[in-house]
Protein backbone atom coordinates (compact mmCIF):
# COMPACT_ATOMS: atom_id res chain seq x y z
CA UNK A 1 0.00 0.00 0.00
CA UNK A 2 2.03 3.35 1.18
CA UNK A 3 5.48 4.11 1.07
CA UNK A 4 7.45 3.37 4.66
CA UNK A 5 8.51 6.60 5.94
CA UNK A 6 11.86 5.11 5.67
CA UNK A 7 11.67 5.01 2.45
CA UNK A 8 10.55 8.49 2.28
CA UNK A 9 13.32 9.70 4.03
CA UNK A 10 15.92 7.35 1.88
CA UNK A 11 14.45 9.07 -1.53
CA UNK A 12 13.49 12.27 -0.87
CA UNK A 13 13.88 13.87 2.91
CA UNK A 14 12.48 17.13 1.93
CA UNK A 15 9.28 15.56 1.48
CA UNK A 16 8.88 13.93 4.97
CA UNK A 17 6.99 16.48 6.57
CA UNK A 18 4.42 16.82 3.37
CA UNK A 19 4.23 12.92 3.84
CA UNK A 20 3.65 13.02 7.39
CA UNK A 21 0.74 15.80 7.29
CA UNK A 22 -1.04 14.09 3.99
CA UNK A 23 -0.87 10.63 6.65
CA UNK A 24 -2.68 13.12 9.19
CA UNK A 25 -5.32 14.31 6.76
CA UNK A 26 -6.20 10.92 5.22
CA UNK A 27 -6.37 9.20 8.70
CA UNK A 28 -9.13 12.18 9.65
CA UNK A 29 -10.70 11.15 6.45
CA UNK A 30 -11.17 7.06 7.01
CA UNK A 31 -8.76 6.43 4.19
CA UNK A 32 -5.61 5.15 6.29
CA UNK A 33 -5.06 2.17 3.94
CA UNK A 34 -6.93 2.98 1.21
CA UNK A 35 -5.01 1.99 -2.15
CA UNK A 36 -5.56 4.76 -4.29
CA UNK A 37 -3.41 5.91 -8.01
CA UNK A 38 -3.09 9.44 -7.73
CA UNK A 39 -2.69 11.68 -10.69
CA UNK A 40 -1.63 15.01 -11.67
CA UNK A 41 -3.09 17.65 -14.04
CA UNK A 42 -1.58 20.78 -14.64
CA UNK A 43 -2.53 24.18 -16.58
CA UNK A 44 0.28 24.98 -18.60
CA UNK A 45 -2.30 27.71 -20.79
CA UNK A 46 -0.34 31.24 -21.30
CA UNK A 47 -1.83 33.01 -18.17
CA UNK A 48 -0.41 30.18 -15.63
CA UNK A 49 2.95 31.18 -16.74
CA UNK A 50 3.39 33.24 -12.97
CA UNK A 51 2.40 30.33 -11.22
CA UNK A 52 5.47 28.61 -12.71
CA UNK A 53 7.76 30.96 -12.11
CA UNK A 54 7.03 31.63 -8.58
CA UNK A 55 7.24 27.86 -7.89
CA UNK A 56 3.66 27.57 -7.07
CA UNK A 57 3.03 24.88 -9.56
CA UNK A 58 6.27 22.47 -8.50
CA UNK A 59 4.78 23.36 -4.78
CA UNK A 60 2.00 21.44 -5.60
CA UNK A 61 3.60 18.88 -7.53
CA UNK A 62 5.86 18.17 -4.13
CA UNK A 63 2.57 17.89 -1.98
CA UNK A 64 0.73 15.45 -4.57
CA UNK A 65 3.80 13.49 -4.30
CA UNK A 66 3.52 13.89 -0.21
CA UNK A 67 -0.19 12.49 -1.06
CA UNK A 68 0.40 9.52 -3.05
CA UNK A 69 3.48 7.96 -1.06
CA UNK A 70 0.66 7.17 1.54
CA UNK A 71 -1.64 5.42 -0.77
CA UNK A 72 0.70 3.79 -3.19
CA UNK A 73 4.16 2.31 -3.59
CA UNK A 74 5.71 2.99 -6.55
CA UNK A 75 6.88 7.07 -5.56
CA UNK A 76 5.20 8.08 -8.55
CA UNK A 77 2.76 10.40 -9.81
CA UNK A 78 1.51 10.48 -13.74
CA UNK A 79 1.08 14.00 -14.62
CA UNK A 80 -0.68 15.69 -17.92
CA UNK A 81 0.74 19.10 -18.76
CA UNK A 82 -2.35 20.43 -20.99
CA UNK A 83 -3.30 24.24 -22.62
CA UNK A 84 -4.88 24.05 -26.01
CA UNK A 85 -3.75 20.60 -27.03
CA UNK A 86 -1.80 17.87 -24.34
CA UNK A 87 1.40 19.34 -23.90
CA UNK A 88 3.41 17.03 -22.16
CA UNK A 89 2.89 13.37 -20.44
CA UNK A 90 5.34 12.09 -18.31
CA UNK A 91 5.22 11.48 -14.28
CA UNK A 92 7.26 13.06 -11.39
CA UNK A 93 9.23 11.01 -8.76
CA UNK A 94 10.03 10.88 -5.24
CA UNK A 95 13.91 10.59 -6.32
CA UNK A 96 14.07 13.19 -9.33
CA UNK A 97 11.38 15.65 -7.51
CA UNK A 98 13.68 18.67 -6.57
CA UNK A 99 13.06 21.36 -9.94
CA UNK A 100 11.81 18.11 -11.70
CA UNK A 101 8.49 20.60 -13.15
CA UNK A 102 10.78 23.07 -13.94
CA UNK A 103 12.91 20.99 -15.90
CA UNK A 104 9.39 19.35 -17.56
CA UNK A 105 8.66 22.70 -18.59
CA UNK A 106 11.97 23.51 -19.99
CA UNK A 107 11.40 20.91 -23.23
CA UNK A 108 7.61 22.42 -23.89
CA UNK A 109 6.40 24.67 -26.44
CA UNK A 110 4.15 27.45 -26.47
CA UNK A 111 1.65 28.28 -23.77
CA UNK A 112 -1.84 27.89 -25.22
CA UNK A 113 -5.85 28.30 -24.04
CA UNK A 114 -7.84 25.87 -21.80
CA UNK A 115 -9.02 22.55 -22.84
CA UNK A 116 -9.74 20.79 -20.42
CA UNK A 117 -11.56 17.80 -22.00
CA UNK A 118 -8.50 16.56 -23.41
CA UNK A 119 -6.47 16.14 -20.17
CA UNK A 120 -9.20 14.30 -19.19
CA UNK A 121 -8.99 12.28 -21.97
CA UNK A 122 -5.78 11.78 -21.66
CA UNK A 123 -6.27 10.42 -18.04
CA UNK A 124 -8.76 8.09 -18.73
CA UNK A 125 -6.53 6.45 -21.28
CA UNK A 126 -3.65 6.47 -18.99
CA UNK A 127 -5.85 5.03 -16.18
CA UNK A 128 -7.54 2.03 -18.25
CA UNK A 129 -4.34 1.04 -19.93
CA UNK A 130 -2.92 0.99 -16.69
CA UNK A 131 -4.78 -1.92 -15.77
CA UNK A 132 -4.93 -0.49 -12.49
CA UNK A 133 -7.67 -1.96 -9.70
CA UNK A 134 -7.71 0.45 -7.56
CA UNK A 135 -9.60 3.64 -7.69
CA UNK A 136 -8.30 6.99 -9.38
CA UNK A 137 -7.41 10.60 -7.87
CA UNK A 138 -7.03 13.31 -9.62
CA UNK A 139 -5.54 16.90 -8.85
CA UNK A 140 -6.66 18.99 -11.74
CA UNK A 141 -5.27 22.09 -11.59
CA UNK A 142 -6.07 25.16 -13.45
CA UNK A 143 -6.49 28.87 -12.87
CA UNK A 144 -9.56 29.62 -15.35
CA UNK A 145 -12.71 28.07 -17.45
CA UNK A 146 -12.28 25.74 -20.40
CA UNK A 147 -12.09 27.14 -24.00
CA UNK A 148 -15.06 23.92 -24.51
CA UNK A 149 -17.29 24.21 -21.54
CA UNK A 150 -19.49 21.31 -23.22
CA UNK A 151 -16.87 19.23 -23.91
CA UNK A 152 -15.99 19.08 -20.85
CA UNK A 153 -18.85 18.49 -19.15
CA UNK A 154 -19.36 15.67 -21.09
CA UNK A 155 -16.19 13.67 -20.43
CA UNK A 156 -17.14 14.67 -16.87
CA UNK A 157 -20.36 12.80 -17.15
CA UNK A 158 -19.23 10.02 -19.33
CA UNK A 159 -16.17 9.51 -16.66
CA UNK A 160 -19.27 9.39 -13.68
CA UNK A 161 -18.78 5.28 -14.71
CA UNK A 162 -15.35 4.98 -14.45
CA UNK A 163 -13.52 4.46 -10.82
CA UNK A 164 -12.02 8.21 -11.02
CA UNK A 165 -12.71 10.89 -8.70
CA UNK A 166 -11.88 14.50 -10.09
CA UNK A 167 -10.69 16.65 -7.22
CA UNK A 168 -10.14 20.53 -9.18
CA UNK A 169 -8.33 23.40 -7.47
CA UNK A 170 -7.81 27.16 -9.02
CA UNK A 171 -5.31 28.69 -8.59
CA UNK A 172 -5.78 32.62 -8.63
CA UNK A 173 -8.93 35.00 -7.44
CA UNK A 174 -11.55 33.18 -6.36
CA UNK A 175 -13.81 36.13 -7.37
CA UNK A 176 -13.10 35.22 -10.70
CA UNK A 177 -15.94 34.63 -12.62
CA UNK A 178 -13.18 32.31 -14.60
CA UNK A 179 -14.27 29.48 -11.88
CA UNK A 180 -18.11 29.77 -12.52
CA UNK A 181 -17.64 27.30 -14.68
CA UNK A 182 -16.11 24.79 -12.31
CA UNK A 183 -18.31 24.96 -9.63
CA UNK A 184 -21.09 23.99 -11.95
CA UNK A 185 -19.04 20.92 -12.34
CA UNK A 186 -18.67 20.65 -9.05
CA UNK A 187 -22.78 20.61 -8.91
CA UNK A 188 -23.68 18.30 -11.40
CA UNK A 189 -27.02 16.41 -10.76
CA UNK A 190 -27.26 13.48 -9.77
CA UNK A 191 -28.67 10.88 -11.02
CA UNK A 192 -30.10 12.90 -13.89
CA UNK A 193 -26.55 13.77 -15.42
CA UNK A 194 -24.01 11.56 -13.93
CA UNK A 195 -24.51 8.33 -11.93
CA UNK A 196 -22.44 9.72 -9.00
CA UNK A 197 -20.79 12.69 -7.47
CA UNK A 198 -17.37 12.47 -8.96
CA UNK A 199 -15.96 15.65 -9.04
CA UNK A 200 -14.73 18.47 -6.17
CA UNK A 201 -13.83 22.37 -6.71
CA UNK A 202 -11.97 24.23 -4.19
CA UNK A 203 -9.65 27.69 -4.80
CA UNK A 204 -6.59 27.64 -3.34
CA UNK A 205 -6.13 31.67 -4.09
CA UNK A 206 -3.43 33.92 -5.96
CA UNK A 207 -0.89 32.43 -3.78
CA UNK A 208 -1.34 28.90 -3.58
CA UNK A 209 1.82 28.01 -1.66
CA UNK A 210 0.23 30.24 1.26
CA UNK A 211 -2.26 27.56 1.90
CA UNK A 212 -1.19 25.23 5.08
CA UNK A 213 -0.31 21.93 3.95
CA UNK A 214 -2.68 20.06 6.37
CA UNK A 215 -5.80 22.48 4.97
CA UNK A 216 -4.36 21.58 1.21
CA UNK A 217 -4.88 18.02 1.91
CA UNK A 218 -7.85 18.61 3.80
CA UNK A 219 -9.34 19.62 0.63
CA UNK A 220 -8.39 17.49 -1.76
CA UNK A 221 -9.52 14.20 0.15
CA UNK A 222 -12.65 15.55 2.06
CA UNK A 223 -14.87 14.21 -1.00
CA UNK A 224 -13.06 11.74 -1.82
CA UNK A 225 -14.47 8.98 1.10
CA UNK A 226 -18.18 9.77 -0.16
CA UNK A 227 -17.60 8.93 -3.66
CA UNK A 228 -15.81 5.93 -2.90
CA UNK A 229 -18.87 4.83 -0.80
CA UNK A 230 -21.48 5.92 -3.57
CA UNK A 231 -19.26 4.97 -6.23
CA UNK A 232 -19.22 1.14 -4.26
CA UNK A 233 -22.93 1.52 -3.93
CA UNK A 234 -23.21 1.57 -7.47
CA UNK A 235 -20.78 -0.91 -8.76
CA UNK A 236 -18.74 1.17 -10.69
CA UNK A 237 -15.93 0.23 -7.73
CA UNK A 238 -15.82 -3.19 -6.74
Amino acid sequence: MALSLSKVQEAAPALVSLYKSAGVSLQKHGMSGQRVAVYLVLDYSGSMKPYYQDGSVQALADRVLGLSANLDDDGRVPVVFFSTDIDAETDIALADHQGRIDRIVAGLGHMGKTSYHLAMDAVIDHYLDSGATAPALVVFQTDGGPINKLAAERYLCKAAKLPIFWQFIGFGDPGSRQFEFLRKLDELDVPSKRPVDNAGFFHAGKDPRRVPDAELYDRIVAEFPTWLSAARAQAILR
